[in-house]
Parts: C-alpha cells; structure tokens; sequence
C-alpha cells in the first residue's frame, strides 16, 4: 500500500495530460491518416453505385446485397482479428489492411468492363468481402492501438479521429461524384484507391510498434454482461441506419426530387459535416465527464429516432416531401450519432475492466474486434432489410422502421440506466501506471 503522500498527487493525473510524448503524437497522425483514406475510399459507392448497379441487371435488393456482404466479411474479419491482435501484431495487421483495401478498391473500379447480370453481381460480391477484411484489419487495430496508448482520454482521441472519418465521409461522396460525372466509372476507384496506397508506406514509418502479451479471455465472456448486451444493440442500430442510407438514399433522392449523382454527394455532406463537428465535442465531454456518457447515448438515440421519421417522412404524419427537410433531418442525424457512437466504445472497455478482463492490448483488441463485428452486423442488415423493404413498401417507411430500431434501443438503455443509478467512473491503478503515460507524468 501506498504512503498517503504518495496518492494525493495521482488525483491530478486524471486530468487530460496537456502534452504528449512521441509515440502518441505518431499514433494520433497514423490513426488519423487510415480513418481518413479508409472512409473516403469506402463512402464513394453512395451517389452512383446504386445506379450503376441497376444498369447492370442489379435490382434494389441486390444492390443491398452487396453493399450487406462488406459487412458479413467485415463481421468474421473483426471476430477473428481482433482476437489475435496481439499474435498478429497492431502494426502490421493495420498496414496490411491497408494495402488489401486499397488493392480492392482499384480491382473494384474494373468492373464496369465485366459483363451484366450475375457475373458482375457475383464480382462485386467477392471484391466487397476481400475489402471488407482489409478494412476490419485496419480499423480493429487502429480502434485498439488509440485506447493502449490513450488509456485516460479514449473518448477524447476518438471523438478527435473521427473527425477524419467524417472528413472521409464528407468528401467521398461529393469527390466520388465529380469524378463518375466527369470522368465515368472507373476513375474514382482509381485515383482513391492510390491515395490510400499511399498511406502504407506512410504508416510503415511513423507507426510506432507496440509489444503485448497474449489474453485468454474470449469474446462470449463480454457478453454475459446485460449493459454490454444493450451497447451492442445500440451499435447495431446506429451502423444499420448509416448502411440503409448508404443504399438507398441515392435511389430516393434521384428519383423523388430529380437530382443528379453530384448533388446526391452534397446531400450527404448533411450527415457527415454534423457528424465531424459534434464528435470532437462529444468525446472532450464525455472523457471530462464520464458519468454523462449513459444519458447521452439515450438522448443521441431518441433524436437518431426522430430524424429517421421524418426523413421520409413516415407517410402517416401525411407531410408533404421536401428536400430541406430531408438535408435537415440528415444534419439531426449526424449529429445525434456523434452523441451516441462517441462514448459507447470508452463504455464497453470499462464493463471489459470491471467484469475483470486484463487491462492491456489483447482486451482492447477483443473490445474492438466486438465493437467491429457488431457494427458489421448493422451494415448487413441496413442495406439488406433496408433495400427489401423499400422495394416491397417504400422508402418513407424503411426509414420509420429504421427510426423504430433507434428509438427501441434508446428506450431500453434508459431503464436498464434508471434501475441501475450511474456509479462515479473510476480510474484504475494499473492504467494510472501505464507505460504510455508515464513519460507524460515526469513531465
């Protein structure tokens, strides 16, 4: 036991550090650089794949299909990865990521030359997967490696990288757009797929490598706890919404109001410009005052609930379609997923902690590998059911339904938060120690 001199002064380690050391200021440039190149590569399909799918014999449900089958790989991708981070290594598993994923996104901007009907169908099916592993690689360990070497501020960093990610997603559509207008199919692929090649040899030399030890806790452990359970769910909902939109709002948007794939791109900007502005907020917050985290991700739920029904609107409510209310209610969207997304990953690691997994890289692998596989099954759903029940019904109602899921899931956050009252967050001793922050400590 510690000389009670000794713990006065580490209640002041708990403030954010106002420096950092080398390795975490290389970390956060190389988290940043594969959040970015990931989400640009990934958000191009939005205004002009659907379109040019159902050229090629693909209908509103096949189209789901292949944007849902990225998220079956990306499920097993993240399981598997995220359970052997250590073995593998963060650094290598991150680079090699990398390289697939741009490899892919290229091969995928060649099949355009392949013949219609099943054989593209089947092409892009396969083409989607191989990506969707490169992809679970890069964003399991880039997610493990921010909360090893942030250990005390994790909202704060990843509400900070996901910036980039709606940078990502802000200028893929509106980018991919321009070049598919200007250029045809095949060039976006091209010139996105060499800017995130690049990123490998960036990311060869100034990721730092980060040594562990092998965990022999499993994910199905994690999930014999109720909360963990419910953050799951959450997560679900919130990446089945982004991936029902991903499918079809494009398809909506041309056809409802008339627009060109161009301006499709510009409307997206009304998800993901919010999205980037309020995550950053989100996690300074949340790390400054934990305790709000729970109520923000019910709140962040219910206002994702209101935005998906009157994205159509439901047809029930009987108003009239509008394109403002559509970009406005993407903006509610957006920013309402800022509240919710931020602090559920810091939330999970703590359940991990207290349910008395090791703190170090293999349980944030695990986190992250469950956090990945989670969202992936969203994605499969979103655009699948998504695209079946726009096609059979409507998009009004797709979009309610998809609403009902958010607001469920915010629902049952809330009773599980008022019959268990919030305990004050603590910081345990070992991360208090953590090699990481002991530079910052001497300082």
């Amino acid at each position: 036991m510690q000389p009670q001199a000794d713990l006065q002064p580490q209640e002041e380690f708990r403030e954010p550090p106002t420096r950092m050391t080398k390795k975490q200021t290389l970390t956060l440039i190389s988290m940043a650089s594969v959040n970015f190149s990931s989400m640009i590569c990934y958000s191009i399909l939005g205004p002009f794949f659907p379109v040019e799918a159902e050229k090629k014999g693909a209908t509103q449900t096949v189209v789901g299909v292949i944007f849902g089958c990225y998220a079956v790989s990306n499920l097993i991708g993240s399981l598997i990865l995220g359970r052997y981070i250590v073995q593998i290594g963060a650094k290598l598993m991150l680079i090699t990521g990398l390289f697939v994923s741009s490899g892919c996104t290229i091969l995928f901007g060649l099949l355009d030359r392949v013949p219609a009907g099943p054989v593209f169908i089947a092409l892009c099916i396969i083409v989607r997967s191989v990506d969707a592993v490169g992809f679970a690689a890069a964003m399991t360990s880039s997610f493990a490696l921010s909360a090893k070497v942030f250990p005390n501020n994790v909202a704060t960093v990843l509400g900070s990288l996901e910036v980039f990610t709606g940078l990502g997603l802000i200028l893929g559509p509106p980018v991919g757009g321009w070049f598919y207008q200007s250029f045809g199919y095949e060039v976006p692929f091209m010139v996105l797929g060499c800017f995130l090649l690049i990123m490998v040899p960036l990311n060869i030399y100034i990721l730092p490598s980060i040594d562990a030890a092998a965990s022999k806790s499993s994910f199905f452990s994690l999930l014999k706890n109720i909360q963990i359970i419910l953050l799951c769910y959450v997560i679900f909902t919130l990446s089945s919404g982004l991936g029902f939109l991903d499918a079809t709002l494009s398809l909506y948007a041309v056809e409802q109001f008339k627009l060109s794939t161009g301006y499709v791109g510009l409307i997206m900007l009304g998800l993901s410009f919010p999205y980037s502005l309020g995550s950053p907020l989100m996690g300074f917050f949340t790390d400054k005052y934990p305790a709000s985290r729970s109520w923000f991700m019910v709140i962040g739920g219910t206002a994702t609930a209101f935005g998906f029904m009157f994205l159509g609107p439901v047809p029930f409510l009987n108003l009239p379609r509008q394109l403002w209310l559509l970009v406005f209610m993407l903006g509610v969207i957006g920013f309402s997923l800022a509240m919710t997304a931020i602090p559920i990953f810091p939330e999970v690691i703590k359940c991990a902690y207290d349910n008395g997994y090791e703190e170090g890289l293999s349980t944030l692998g695990m986190v992250s590998g469950l956090f990945g596989a989670v969202w992936s099954t969203g994605m499969f759903y979103g655009p699948t059911m998504g695209g079946f029940i726009t096609q059979r019904l409507s998009f009004e109602w797709a979009a309610a339904i998809q609403g009902g899921l958010a607001f469920i899931g915010a629902f049952l956050l809330a009773l599980y938060y008022v019959a268990h009252q919030a305990t004050p967050q603590r910081l345990p001793d070992k991360r208090q120690q953590n090699d990481e922050t002991l530079p910052l400590l001497d300082e």
